[in-house]
């Protein structure tokens, strides 16, 4: 949720019942913002609604307040059993499926409804056992959510509101498959409220919007900037082995109190913590290979100041609300131009202001004149000067073999002994002179090859085999 661009539209003017309102005013909300303003009359009034919005304006709080208004003046069949939720809400990644259902649980803290949560990669018997229990509103990722829909743990007959949240990465990460098979099984379009947002609505997202909802609206909230205005950015150019020295001497003159930065590969983000960690700054990685459970456990510790860099991958660059995040670094430039607003989109939530510094290096560079002409502005290109190289500590024990690979190169000579020819001065496997011993004496004694008659039925292309007759002894 978020109060950037708030408008003067009021939620009170709104007609939403007042558990809900209670809800609202107890996160200080007032006015909503455009996203809000725009989806939000129509959802109330009973229309499907196809929304388009820049990251961290308030779409999650515009589909839940719909789905929980829905449910407040729509009540369920008397045929409906427990298990049976009125609500599904689906999103792409665990972290955003787990950032929806807090935000749902402080806006319908005074609505009664029960919640439940289903992601992968923990908590399993859990899970089940709360929709066993009964739920009203379910949130999850599709892949947990068809794995208990088809154990029959719950079923999806009486949904009476459908929400696909970030439906563009839906489609980057491979899931259309698994959301049409779960949509398919849920009330024809025409009898349930549908709401679907995202970054961006291409046409393979208005497709499925068309495909499973009832003549959706589309809203797009075009601002004048695709970056957030209150975003400073920055980038430097920079070769691949000055990457993490100029990290380090900018987080040494910044003193950031809570930084992401962001890799292409979490092998970079292994190696760059492993460095940070020896020049004294406190990171741990974030990255699709952590279990679930450290997952949430550095997400909670970065969000409450304890963990004060978060060297992350994609999977922290869309949808997770961490409030005061000061600077956001791309150590890669990313290879999707999207990809960078929704990286820098971290900093400047909710009206405050935020750094963006960026890193075009000789291995992704290629990709900043993409960014550029996405996000329709010039990116400030800074210095480099020799302050911000410090000379680094380097990390005990470490072994980085891909440094090679990716181009980096150690500037401290390789110690050689005076009998230890150089890689290119050995000679090559075929240069290599063997002894040649002559052949062993034969064991069998030789005879004369004779042409032997084949039955037909053996013949193969040729009628005719030289076969070795047997040697006769004695």
């Amino acid at each position: 949720m978020s109060a950037q661009y708030p408008t003067d539209r009021r939620f009170a003017d709104l007609s939403l019942a007042e558990p809900l309102l209670r809800g609202v005013r107890d996160l200080g909300f007032e006015y909503c913002t455009p996203i809000q303003a725009a989806a939000l009359p129509l959802a109330l009034a009973g229309h499907d609604v196809a929304g388009q919005a820049q990251t961290g304006t308030g779409k999650t709080a515009a589909f839940l307040l719909a789905a929980f208004s829905h449910l407040l003046t729509h009540p369920a069949a008397q045929t409906r059993r427990a298990n049976q939720p009125r609500v599904v809400i689906l999103a792409p990644t665990r972290e955003l499926a787990i950032q929806i259902h807090k935000d749902a649980e402080l806006l319908g803290a005074h609505t009664g409804f029960r919640l439940v949560l289903v992601y992968g990669g923990t908590g399993y018997e859990s899970q089940r056992r709360a929709l066993e229990q009964g739920v009203d509103v379910l949130v999850g990722t599709p892949g947990r959510m068809i794995d208990y829909f088809k154990q029959h743990f719950f079923g999806l007959d009486a949904v009476q509101v459908m929400v696909l949240d970030e439906a563009d990465r839906m489609f980057d990460l491979g899931f259309i498959k698994d959301i049409r098979y779960l949509l398919r099984r849920m009330p024809p379009p025409d009898q349930r409220l549908g709401m679907l947002f995202s970054a961006t609505l291409s046409y393979r997202v208005t497709e499925l919007a068309y495909e499973h909802m009832n003549n959706p609206r589309l809203i797009k909230i075009e601002p004048d900037k695709i970056t957030a205005d209150k975003v400073t950015e920055a980038l430097y150019h920079t070769a691949n082995e000055e990457k993490i020295p100029l990290l380090v001497g900018l987080l040494r003159r910044t003193d950031p109190r809570r930084s992401l930065v962001f890799t292409n590969t979490k092998g970079a983000a292994e190696r760059l913590r492993a460095w940070l960690s020896a020049n004294g700054f406190n990171a741990e990685v974030l990255s699709g290979d952590v279990p679930q459970t450290k997952r949430q456990h550095l997400l909670r510790e970065f969000q409450e100041g304890r963990l004060p860099i978060l060297v992350a991958t994609d999977v922290a660059a869309r949808g997770l609300h961490i409030p005061d995040v000061s600077h956001v670094f791309n150590f890669d430039l990313p290879q999707d131009a999207e990809d960078y607003v929704h990286r820098i989109g971290r900093t400047a939530r909710a009206g405050a202001s935020g750094d963006a510094i960026s890193f075009a290096c000789e291995e992704y560079a290629f990709s900043l004149m993409d960014i550029e002409q996405y996000i329709g502005h010039k990116i400030p290109v800074e210095r480099v000067s020799d302050d911000l190289l410090p000379v680094l500590e380097r990390p005990v024990g470490w072994v980085d073999r891909s440094r090679e690979r990716s181009g980096h190169r150690d500037s401290r000579p390789r110690k050689r002994g005076p009998d230890r020819p150089r890689r290119h001065d050995a000679p090559r496997p075929d240069s290599v002179v063997r002894e040649q011993t002559p052949p062993a004496a034969p064991l069998v004694p030789k005879t004369a090859a004779s042409e032997v008659e084949l039955p037909r039925s053996k013949r193969g292309p040729s009628h005719r085999y030289k076969q070795r007759e047997k040697p006769v002894i004695g």
